[in-house]
Protein backbone atom coordinates (compact mmCIF):
# COMPACT_ATOMS: atom_id res chain seq x y z
CA UNK A 1 0.00 0.00 0.00
CA UNK A 2 1.27 3.30 -0.82
CA UNK A 3 2.64 5.61 2.06
CA UNK A 4 2.38 2.39 4.52
CA UNK A 5 5.44 2.25 7.03
CA UNK A 6 7.30 -0.98 6.62
CA UNK A 7 7.98 -2.13 9.96
CA UNK A 8 10.46 -4.91 10.43
CA UNK A 9 9.37 -8.64 11.43
CA UNK A 10 10.02 -9.37 14.86
CA UNK A 11 11.78 -12.31 16.28
CA UNK A 12 10.07 -14.36 18.91
CA UNK A 13 11.88 -15.15 22.57
CA UNK A 14 12.81 -18.20 21.17
CA UNK A 15 14.20 -17.39 17.82
CA UNK A 16 16.66 -14.88 20.04
CA UNK A 17 18.15 -17.49 21.50
CA UNK A 18 17.94 -20.43 18.97
CA UNK A 19 18.80 -19.86 15.64
CA UNK A 20 19.16 -22.53 12.67
CA UNK A 21 19.06 -19.65 9.91
CA UNK A 22 22.38 -18.41 11.12
CA UNK A 23 24.32 -22.06 10.72
CA UNK A 24 26.51 -22.78 8.15
CA UNK A 25 26.15 -26.37 7.66
CA UNK A 26 28.65 -27.05 5.07
CA UNK A 27 30.83 -25.26 7.51
CA UNK A 28 30.13 -27.68 10.80
CA UNK A 29 33.02 -29.55 12.55
CA UNK A 30 31.46 -32.47 11.59
CA UNK A 31 34.85 -34.30 12.69
CA UNK A 32 34.62 -33.49 16.12
CA UNK A 33 31.34 -34.96 16.21
CA UNK A 34 32.57 -37.88 14.84
CA UNK A 35 35.34 -38.69 16.71
CA UNK A 36 32.81 -37.53 19.64
CA UNK A 37 30.67 -40.23 18.70
CA UNK A 38 33.40 -43.03 18.45
CA UNK A 39 33.89 -42.27 22.23
CA UNK A 40 30.59 -42.22 23.00
CA UNK A 41 30.24 -45.92 21.23
CA UNK A 42 33.53 -47.10 23.22
CA UNK A 43 31.90 -46.24 26.06
CA UNK A 44 28.91 -48.11 25.31
CA UNK A 45 30.47 -51.11 24.47
CA UNK A 46 32.18 -51.10 27.73
CA UNK A 47 28.95 -50.67 29.73
CA UNK A 48 27.42 -53.50 28.04
CA UNK A 49 30.41 -55.57 28.61
CA UNK A 50 30.58 -54.80 32.53
CA UNK A 51 26.36 -54.99 32.40
CA UNK A 52 26.60 -58.83 30.49
CA UNK A 53 29.41 -60.32 33.04
CA UNK A 54 27.05 -58.50 36.35
CA UNK A 55 23.92 -60.84 34.35
CA UNK A 56 26.41 -63.83 33.79
CA UNK A 57 28.01 -63.89 37.65
CA UNK A 58 24.30 -63.24 39.20
CA UNK A 59 25.32 -59.96 40.95
CA UNK A 60 22.08 -58.60 42.74
CA UNK A 61 20.39 -54.95 40.63
CA UNK A 62 21.64 -52.97 43.71
CA UNK A 63 25.54 -53.45 42.91
CA UNK A 64 25.53 -54.31 38.82
CA UNK A 65 25.92 -51.50 36.21
CA UNK A 66 22.83 -51.27 34.33
CA UNK A 67 23.48 -50.66 30.64
CA UNK A 68 19.87 -49.94 29.58
CA UNK A 69 19.50 -47.03 32.41
CA UNK A 70 22.67 -45.53 30.83
CA UNK A 71 21.28 -45.99 27.43
CA UNK A 72 17.93 -44.24 28.46
CA UNK A 73 20.33 -41.44 29.83
CA UNK A 74 22.33 -41.22 26.46
CA UNK A 75 19.19 -40.41 24.92
CA UNK A 76 17.72 -38.10 27.81
CA UNK A 77 20.83 -35.80 27.50
CA UNK A 78 21.17 -35.77 23.92
CA UNK A 79 19.01 -32.89 23.27
CA UNK A 80 21.65 -30.71 25.04
CA UNK A 81 23.42 -31.13 22.38
CA UNK A 82 21.26 -29.37 19.97
CA UNK A 83 20.52 -27.01 22.36
CA UNK A 84 24.62 -25.79 22.52
CA UNK A 85 24.38 -26.57 18.38
CA UNK A 86 22.19 -23.78 17.83
CA UNK A 87 22.53 -20.80 20.55
CA UNK A 88 22.60 -17.61 18.97
CA UNK A 89 26.96 -16.64 19.77
CA UNK A 90 24.98 -12.80 20.65
CA UNK A 91 23.15 -14.18 23.04
CA UNK A 92 25.57 -16.50 24.60
CA UNK A 93 27.63 -13.60 25.04
CA UNK A 94 25.43 -10.86 26.45
CA UNK A 95 23.41 -13.61 28.85
CA UNK A 96 26.91 -15.26 29.91
CA UNK A 97 26.61 -13.31 33.32
CA UNK A 98 23.22 -14.47 34.02
CA UNK A 99 23.94 -18.29 33.46
CA UNK A 100 27.32 -17.97 35.47
CA UNK A 101 24.77 -16.56 38.31
CA UNK A 102 22.40 -19.59 37.72
CA UNK A 103 25.15 -22.01 37.93
CA UNK A 104 27.10 -20.26 41.26
CA UNK A 105 23.22 -20.71 42.41
CA UNK A 106 23.33 -24.21 42.24
CA UNK A 107 26.25 -24.69 44.32
CA UNK A 108 24.72 -22.94 47.07
CA UNK A 109 21.32 -24.52 47.15
CA UNK A 110 23.05 -27.88 47.25
CA UNK A 111 23.89 -27.40 50.72
CA UNK A 112 19.90 -26.48 51.79
CA UNK A 113 18.62 -29.82 54.00
CA UNK A 114 15.82 -31.45 51.94
CA UNK A 115 17.84 -29.97 48.43
CA UNK A 116 20.52 -31.47 48.34
CA UNK A 117 22.08 -35.37 48.45
CA UNK A 118 24.79 -36.97 49.99
CA UNK A 119 26.97 -39.58 48.56
CA UNK A 120 30.62 -40.67 49.79
CA UNK A 121 31.02 -38.02 52.25
CA UNK A 122 30.04 -35.29 49.89
CA UNK A 123 27.20 -33.16 49.03
CA UNK A 124 26.99 -32.77 45.27
CA UNK A 125 23.63 -33.74 43.44
CA UNK A 126 20.47 -32.06 43.27
CA UNK A 127 17.25 -34.67 43.40
CA UNK A 128 15.24 -34.18 40.33
CA UNK A 129 11.83 -36.21 39.32
CA UNK A 130 12.46 -39.50 37.32
CA UNK A 131 14.98 -40.55 39.36
CA UNK A 132 17.65 -37.98 37.57
CA UNK A 133 20.36 -36.43 39.92
CA UNK A 134 21.58 -33.16 38.80
CA UNK A 135 25.66 -32.43 40.22
CA UNK A 136 26.23 -28.76 40.28
CA UNK A 137 29.59 -28.62 40.02
CA UNK A 138 29.66 -29.64 36.54
CA UNK A 139 27.23 -27.40 35.44
CA UNK A 140 29.50 -24.80 36.71
CA UNK A 141 32.63 -26.01 34.78
CA UNK A 142 30.51 -24.41 31.36
CA UNK A 143 29.53 -21.82 33.69
CA UNK A 144 33.14 -20.51 34.42
CA UNK A 145 34.09 -20.60 31.04
CA UNK A 146 31.62 -18.65 29.47
CA UNK A 147 31.74 -15.79 32.72
CA UNK A 148 35.75 -16.20 32.05
CA UNK A 149 35.24 -15.65 27.97
CA UNK A 150 32.63 -12.79 28.80
CA UNK A 151 35.23 -10.97 31.00
CA UNK A 152 38.57 -11.69 29.15
CA UNK A 153 37.21 -10.65 25.99
CA UNK A 154 36.44 -7.38 26.81
CA UNK A 155 40.02 -6.91 28.21
CA UNK A 156 43.26 -6.97 26.91
CA UNK A 157 45.02 -7.72 29.90
CA UNK A 158 47.61 -4.93 29.91
CA UNK A 159 47.51 -4.23 33.47
CA UNK A 160 47.58 -6.68 36.88
CA UNK A 161 44.09 -5.32 37.79
CA UNK A 162 42.48 -6.75 34.22
CA UNK A 163 42.94 -9.95 34.88
CA UNK A 164 42.28 -10.04 39.20
CA UNK A 165 38.34 -9.49 38.29
CA UNK A 166 38.76 -12.78 35.76
CA UNK A 167 40.35 -14.42 38.45
CA UNK A 168 38.26 -14.31 40.97
CA UNK A 169 35.01 -15.65 38.43
CA UNK A 170 37.26 -18.88 38.68
CA UNK A 171 37.94 -18.60 42.38
CA UNK A 172 34.48 -18.56 43.64
CA UNK A 173 33.18 -21.46 42.40
CA UNK A 174 36.36 -23.09 43.25
CA UNK A 175 35.74 -22.32 46.95
CA UNK A 176 32.17 -23.50 46.50
CA UNK A 177 32.81 -26.79 45.02
CA UNK A 178 35.76 -27.03 47.50
CA UNK A 179 33.24 -27.27 50.83
CA UNK A 180 31.27 -29.81 49.12
CA UNK A 181 33.72 -31.28 49.33
CA UNK A 182 34.51 -31.94 45.31
CA UNK A 183 38.53 -32.00 44.92
CA UNK A 184 38.00 -33.40 41.19
CA UNK A 185 36.10 -30.45 40.13
CA UNK A 186 38.76 -27.87 41.91
CA UNK A 187 41.42 -29.75 39.91
CA UNK A 188 39.46 -29.54 36.84
CA UNK A 189 38.64 -25.79 37.08
CA UNK A 190 42.05 -24.36 37.99
CA UNK A 191 43.81 -25.74 34.66
CA UNK A 192 40.44 -24.86 32.87
CA UNK A 193 40.65 -21.26 34.13
CA UNK A 194 44.67 -21.15 33.90
CA UNK A 195 44.22 -22.12 30.36
CA UNK A 196 41.72 -19.68 29.19
CA UNK A 197 43.96 -16.93 30.72
CA UNK A 198 47.20 -18.06 28.56
CA UNK A 199 44.60 -17.88 25.09
CA UNK A 200 43.48 -15.19 26.38
CA UNK A 201 47.15 -13.10 26.55
CA UNK A 202 48.19 -13.56 30.24
CA UNK A 203 52.03 -13.96 30.28
CA UNK A 204 53.83 -17.40 30.97
CA UNK A 205 55.60 -15.81 34.50
CA UNK A 206 51.46 -14.30 35.60
CA UNK A 207 50.54 -18.13 34.99
CA UNK A 208 53.48 -19.79 37.14
CA UNK A 209 52.57 -16.84 39.78
CA UNK A 210 48.90 -18.10 39.68
CA UNK A 211 50.13 -21.45 40.14
CA UNK A 212 51.99 -20.88 42.96
CA UNK A 213 49.19 -18.65 44.67
CA UNK A 214 47.43 -21.71 44.15
CA UNK A 215 49.88 -24.16 46.17
CA UNK A 216 50.26 -22.10 48.43
CA UNK A 217 46.16 -21.77 49.49
CA UNK A 218 46.87 -25.57 49.49
CA UNK A 219 49.57 -25.45 52.14
CA UNK A 220 47.54 -22.96 54.45
CA UNK A 221 44.34 -25.37 53.61
CA UNK A 222 46.31 -27.84 55.22
CA UNK A 223 48.56 -26.39 58.03
CA UNK A 224 44.83 -24.40 58.71
CA UNK A 225 42.55 -27.93 59.29
CA UNK A 226 40.36 -27.33 56.29
CA UNK A 227 41.08 -30.97 54.85
CA UNK A 228 38.91 -33.76 55.61
CA UNK A 229 40.70 -36.53 57.31
CA UNK A 230 39.80 -38.73 54.38
CA UNK A 231 41.35 -35.89 51.69
CA UNK A 232 44.26 -35.96 54.23
CA UNK A 233 44.08 -40.01 54.00
CA UNK A 234 43.91 -39.90 50.36
CA UNK A 235 47.00 -38.46 50.09
CA UNK A 236 49.13 -40.29 52.62
CA UNK A 237 47.28 -43.69 50.35
CA UNK A 238 48.30 -41.72 46.81
CA UNK A 239 52.42 -41.23 48.67
CA UNK A 240 52.85 -44.56 49.76
CA UNK A 241 51.52 -46.33 46.68
CA UNK A 242 54.30 -45.06 44.91
CA UNK A 243 55.70 -48.20 46.55
CA UNK A 244 54.51 -51.59 46.10
CA UNK A 245 54.79 -53.13 49.86
CA UNK A 246 52.66 -50.11 51.21
CA UNK A 247 49.95 -50.67 48.57
CA UNK A 248 49.87 -54.33 49.36
CA UNK A 249 49.94 -53.94 52.52
CA UNK A 250 46.53 -51.44 52.43
CA UNK A 251 44.87 -53.32 49.37
CA UNK A 252 41.71 -53.89 52.01
CA UNK A 253 41.77 -50.52 53.53
CA UNK A 254 42.80 -47.03 52.60
CA UNK A 255 44.24 -48.34 48.69
CA UNK A 256 41.09 -50.47 48.08
CA UNK A 257 40.35 -48.43 44.72
CA UNK A 258 43.78 -47.74 44.13
CA UNK A 259 45.15 -51.35 44.64
CA UNK A 260 42.25 -52.75 42.75
CA UNK A 261 42.50 -49.94 39.52
CA UNK A 262 46.11 -51.21 39.18
CA UNK A 263 45.46 -54.86 39.57
CA UNK A 264 42.75 -54.29 36.68
CA UNK A 265 45.08 -52.51 34.23
CA UNK A 266 48.54 -54.52 34.90
CA UNK A 267 46.19 -57.27 34.32
CA UNK A 268 45.63 -56.09 30.81
CA UNK A 269 49.12 -56.94 29.47
CA UNK A 270 49.44 -56.18 26.08
CA UNK A 271 46.36 -56.74 24.29
CA UNK A 272 43.70 -57.09 27.30
CA UNK A 273 41.48 -59.64 28.23
CA UNK A 274 38.31 -58.72 25.85
CA UNK A 275 35.32 -56.90 26.99
CA UNK A 276 33.31 -58.55 29.83
CA UNK A 277 36.37 -60.27 30.84
CA UNK A 278 39.11 -60.06 33.50
CA UNK A 279 39.01 -59.59 37.12
CA UNK A 280 37.15 -56.21 36.87
CA UNK A 281 34.21 -57.75 35.87
CA UNK A 282 34.70 -61.32 37.16
CA UNK A 283 35.59 -60.10 40.74
CA UNK A 284 33.29 -56.92 40.28
CA UNK A 285 35.79 -55.18 43.51
CA UNK A 286 36.79 -51.84 41.40
CA UNK A 287 34.49 -49.40 42.84
CA UNK A 288 32.59 -46.77 40.26
CA UNK A 289 34.10 -49.23 37.27
CA UNK A 290 31.60 -47.40 35.03
CA UNK A 291 32.22 -44.27 36.11
CA UNK A 292 35.32 -42.85 37.75
CA UNK A 293 37.31 -46.02 37.39
CA UNK A 294 35.93 -46.62 33.71
CA UNK A 295 39.46 -45.88 32.40
CA UNK A 296 40.78 -49.34 34.35
CA UNK A 297 38.36 -51.26 32.85
CA UNK A 298 39.37 -49.98 29.30
CA UNK A 299 42.88 -50.86 30.29
CA UNK A 300 41.94 -54.42 31.44
CA UNK A 301 39.68 -55.00 28.24
CA UNK A 302 41.97 -53.23 25.53
CA UNK A 303 45.29 -53.67 26.70
CA UNK A 304 48.21 -51.31 26.53
CA UNK A 305 47.58 -51.28 22.95
CA UNK A 306 44.04 -50.59 23.35
CA UNK A 307 44.65 -48.35 25.55
CA UNK A 308 47.14 -46.25 23.92
CA UNK A 309 44.75 -46.27 20.98
CA UNK A 310 41.35 -44.88 23.64
CA UNK A 311 43.88 -42.30 24.66
CA UNK A 312 45.18 -41.27 21.37
CA UNK A 313 41.37 -40.91 19.79
CA UNK A 314 40.50 -38.74 22.73
CA UNK A 315 43.94 -36.44 22.48
CA UNK A 316 42.64 -36.11 19.02
CA UNK A 317 39.32 -34.96 19.75
CA UNK A 318 41.18 -32.34 22.40
CA UNK A 319 43.43 -30.85 19.10
CA UNK A 320 40.31 -30.96 16.89
CA UNK A 321 38.25 -28.50 19.34
CA UNK A 322 41.67 -26.42 19.15
CA UNK A 323 41.45 -26.14 16.33
CA UNK A 324 38.15 -25.31 15.89
CA UNK A 325 38.82 -22.05 18.16
CA UNK A 326 42.07 -21.29 16.26
CA UNK A 327 39.67 -20.78 12.99
CA UNK A 328 37.71 -18.34 15.08
CA UNK A 329 38.09 -14.65 14.68
CA UNK A 330 35.52 -13.37 16.90
CA UNK A 331 37.14 -13.74 20.63
CA UNK A 332 34.46 -14.60 22.65
CA UNK A 333 33.62 -17.38 20.37
CA UNK A 334 37.40 -18.54 20.50
CA UNK A 335 37.74 -18.09 24.46
CA UNK A 336 34.77 -20.55 24.65
CA UNK A 337 35.51 -23.04 22.58
CA UNK A 338 38.94 -23.13 23.65
CA UNK A 339 37.83 -23.16 27.38
CA UNK A 340 35.73 -26.40 26.74
CA UNK A 341 38.98 -27.74 24.91
CA UNK A 342 40.74 -27.39 28.66
CA UNK A 343 37.77 -29.01 29.91
CA UNK A 344 38.22 -32.38 27.92
CA UNK A 345 41.92 -32.51 28.86
CA UNK A 346 41.74 -31.57 32.47
CA UNK A 347 39.34 -34.72 32.52
CA UNK A 348 41.41 -36.73 30.46
CA UNK A 349 44.14 -36.10 32.43
CA UNK A 350 42.90 -36.32 35.97
CA UNK A 351 40.41 -39.26 35.73
CA UNK A 352 43.53 -41.01 33.41
CA UNK A 353 46.01 -39.89 36.41
CA UNK A 354 43.86 -40.75 39.37
CA UNK A 355 43.61 -44.52 37.75
CA UNK A 356 47.19 -44.77 37.21
CA UNK A 357 48.43 -43.67 40.32
CA UNK A 358 49.91 -40.36 39.28
CA UNK A 359 47.43 -38.26 41.26
CA UNK A 360 45.77 -38.87 44.77
CA UNK A 361 42.42 -40.08 44.14
CA UNK A 362 39.09 -38.55 43.74
CA UNK A 363 35.88 -38.79 42.01
CA UNK A 364 36.19 -37.52 38.42
CA UNK A 365 34.53 -38.91 35.09
CA UNK A 366 36.05 -39.67 31.34
CA UNK A 367 33.89 -37.72 29.36
CA UNK A 368 31.44 -39.67 26.69
CA UNK A 369 33.25 -42.84 27.85
CA UNK A 370 31.32 -42.73 32.14
CA UNK A 371 27.50 -43.33 33.12
CA UNK A 372 26.48 -40.04 35.29
CA UNK A 373 23.59 -38.25 33.41
CA UNK A 374 24.65 -34.57 34.65
CA UNK A 375 28.12 -35.63 33.05
CA UNK A 376 27.02 -36.40 29.74
CA UNK A 377 24.68 -33.31 29.64
CA UNK A 378 27.22 -30.94 30.17
CA UNK A 379 29.56 -32.99 27.62
CA UNK A 380 26.87 -32.83 25.10
CA UNK A 381 25.76 -29.05 25.82
CA UNK A 382 29.82 -28.30 25.05
CA UNK A 383 30.29 -30.49 22.10
CA UNK A 384 27.35 -28.42 20.35
CA UNK A 385 28.62 -25.18 21.90
CA UNK A 386 31.96 -25.60 19.74
CA UNK A 387 30.57 -27.19 16.90
CA UNK A 388 27.55 -23.75 16.87
CA UNK A 389 30.46 -21.18 17.80
CA UNK A 390 32.33 -22.50 14.98
CA UNK A 391 30.03 -22.37 12.39
CA UNK A 392 27.35 -19.44 13.38
CA UNK A 393 27.93 -16.43 11.18
CA UNK A 394 26.80 -12.92 12.79
CA UNK A 395 27.85 -9.64 12.27
CA UNK A 396 30.40 -8.58 14.77
CA UNK A 397 31.82 -5.52 15.66
CA UNK A 398 34.80 -6.95 17.66
CA UNK A 399 38.27 -5.83 17.38
CA UNK A 400 39.23 -9.24 16.55
CA UNK A 401 36.94 -10.03 13.96
CA UNK A 402 39.18 -7.51 11.61
CA UNK A 403 42.54 -9.13 12.54
CA UNK A 404 43.96 -11.37 9.75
Amino acid sequence: MKGAAWHPKRSSALERILSVRHLRWLEVDWHVLLVALGLLSIGLALIHSMDAADTLWGRDYGSSVHFERHLITVILASPAFAIGLFLRPRWVRRNAPLLYAAALLLLVIVFVPGIGSEHNNATRWIKLPLGFDLQPSEVAKLGVILMLASALHQSRLKKLSDWMRPALFALVPMGLVAVQPDLGTAMTLAPISLGMFYVAGVPGRRILGLLVSVALLGVLAFQVGLLHDYQLQRVDTWLESWNPAPLIHARNGAAFHTYHARVAIGNGGWLGEGLGLGVVNEAAHLPERDCDSIFAVAAEAGGFVGTSGLIALYALLIILIFHSASQLRERFSRLVVSGIGFYFAAHLFVNVGVNLGLVPMTGMTLPLLSTGGSSLATSFLALGLVLGLSSHHEPTLDKDAFHE
